[in-house]
């Protein structure tokens, strides 16, 4: 069974499905076996992962090496965060291409211009194209995948834009006529009136992807209430939680010149060989170094 069914059957079977980001194959691992449905191969959480603003500096290929490395150490399915799918819809038929063959999914592609700025960033550019432009990349998409299980999700910015609710759901019924699979309707306010009130509101056929990163008491019994959501992303709490330990810990190993009391409180190094298979490759040296 591919991926790509496993995750549309997560989807039918649970009605609500939970997906984490990461930005390695040593936190997709963690993901996994947190007990998440899938990983969120986060463009954002890369981005950082290089020092750089998540303003499409860090390139398709970056991207696709994550994927590709992630998708080689965890089994359950990876939803690929493509951004505006790195151009126009000859670059989006280019994109699905390699992202299916790297094994993600699903691809998530949002209706802004290229090159991009962040969602949440205050005073960030956010300017969307014609929809009936990002009805072409979705076409794109749809007619590219070799897999008709492959995921499509249409996400659109139009709140975040500040443009409202009708333009929001508006662009949704275009986009879900264009052949979406899936809508990722995105907020950057503080609580999930916006989200809700959209998601009351949709009339679709396709159901609904949320990401709370900045409305975190949206929880999962509140969702399940509005019967449209089938997908929650966690956007990048793997990022903020590793840079709030590693800042802590080191900190503390030079306010007290020296790292014993920050080595009661972090995993042992045996725990990081068990998450690099440490005993496997020990066995194969076994077997194999004659």
């Amino acid at each position: 069974m591919s991926a790509s069914i496993t995750l549309r059957n997560r989807i039918a079977e649970r009605g609500l499905i939970h997906v984490m980001a990461a930005h390695s194959p040593l936190s997709a691992i963690l993901v996994e076996e947190a007990g998440f449905d899938g990983i969120w191969a986060s463009g954002f959480e890369l981005s950082a992962l290089h020092g750089l603003p998540d303003m499409s500096f860090v390139s398709m290929s970056q991207h696709l090496d994550m994927l590709r490395a992630m998708a080689g150490r965890v089994s359950i399915p990876i939803v690929a965060d493509i951004d505006t799918g790195y151009g126009n819809a000859l670059n989006v038929t280019h994109a699905v291409r390699e992202y299916e063959r790297a094994g993600a999914s699903a691809v998530v592609i949002e209706d802004k211009t290229f090159p991009k700025v962040t969602s949440l960033v205050a005073g960030g550019r956010q300017e969307l194209v014609r929809t009936e432009e990002f009805q072409g990349k979705l076409e794109a998409a749809i007619a590219t995948r070799g897999d008709p299980d492959f995921l499509v999700i249409a996400r659109t910015e139009a709140l975040i834009a500040g443009l409202g609710e009708e333009e929001a759901l508006a662009r949704a019924a275009a986009y879900e006529a264009a052949g979406a699979d899936m809508i990722l309707i995105h907020s950057k306010r503080k609580t999930p009136d916006e989200i809700e009130s959209f998601a009351r509101t949709w009339k679709g056929a396709v159901p609904l992807v949320i990401v709370p990163t900045s409305y975190p008491e949206m929880n999962e019994k509140r969702v399940r209430a509005l019967n449209t959501i089938a997908m929650v992303i966690y956007g990048n709490h793997g990022l903020r939680a590793a840079v709030t330990a590693m800042r802590d810990t080191f900190r503390r190993i030079i306010a007290d010149g020296g790292a014993l009391n920050a080595s009661r409180d972090i995993v042992s190094v045996e725990e990081i060989f068990r998450l690099q298979n440490m005993e496997a490759a020990k066995d194969s040296e076994k077997r194999f170094l004659r």
